[in-house]
């Protein structure tokens, strides 16, 4: 199911028009009361949401169902008139996982939609594997990452971050590498994403045994790699 935000009853209403017609389920809200109305009911399968809008805005929304832990892993796709670069990265480092600025064609929207539906199918299937690296441990098929043996609170984005650089130990990734393997997207331009969930992790490895947040290594100029902390014992 999909949830479109839009306060524009034109725009809404073709909008999911078309993706009926497309064979999606969808469903339009004039605001943000709907929406939530909605979501408490039922959890949708992806999110599409105006920007500007009476009352909460969409940058608002989507900080809302990033925090919320039943919404935080749905795919969310910005949909708006503000479409200079500087909207597309405050979008994506809010959380959204594409941007499509209006006007926009129906066939890209269904196209990109059934991209991200895709790929949330894809990331959302168990692997099964347990990587063990140094003090560090990540439990695939429960989707669990612990460190020094104490469990990591650690939100999805951070979990496949963390699990990304795991799987590549010793291999220096660069920025536009993370966000496209862990956001899903190809963005050319400054975001702090990447970044901004580095500090974030490195915090929380650190709480559960000082200095293991070290593994996570900044190599100048390209990005980052992990490499297993040599901790010393206490």
């Amino acid at each position: 199911m999909i949830y479109y935000v839009e306060d524009d009853t034109n725009i809404r209403e073709l909008a999911v028009y078309a993706l009926k017609q497309a064979g999606l389920e969808a469903e339009g809200f004039p605001d943000a009361v709907a929406f939530r109305a909605a979501c408490a009911e039922h959890i949708p399968d992806l999110v599409l949401l105006d920007i500007m809008m009476p009352g909460t805005d969409g940058m608002t929304l989507l900080r809302e169902l990033r925090a919320d832990r039943r919404c935080s892993q749905v795919p969310v796709m910005m949909l708006t008139a503000k479409g200079t670069e500087f909207d597309k990265v405050q979008g994506l480092d809010a959380g959204a996982d594409d941007y499509l600025a209006k006007p926009f064609g129906m066939m890209e929207l269904v196209s990109r939609c059934n991209a991200l539906l895709r790929r949330a199918k894809i990331t959302s299937k168990p692997m099964g594997r347990v990587l063990q690296c140094g003090p560090i441990s990540l439990d695939e098929s429960a989707h669990e990452a612990s460190c020094a043996g104490a469990l990591l609170d650690l939100t999805p984005k951070e979990f496949e971050l963390l699990h990304t650089l795991l799987i590549n130990e010793g291999r220096a990734l660069s920025r536009a590498q993370l966000l496209e393997d862990v956001w899903n997207i190809t963005f050319v331009g400054e975001t702090r994403t990447v970044d901004a969930h580095i500090q974030t992790l490195r915090r929380k490895l650190n709480q559960a045994s000082e200095g293991a947040g070290d593994g996570i290594q900044t190599v100048r100029g390209v990005g980052y790699r992990f490499k297993a902390p040599d901790l010393k014992e206490s």
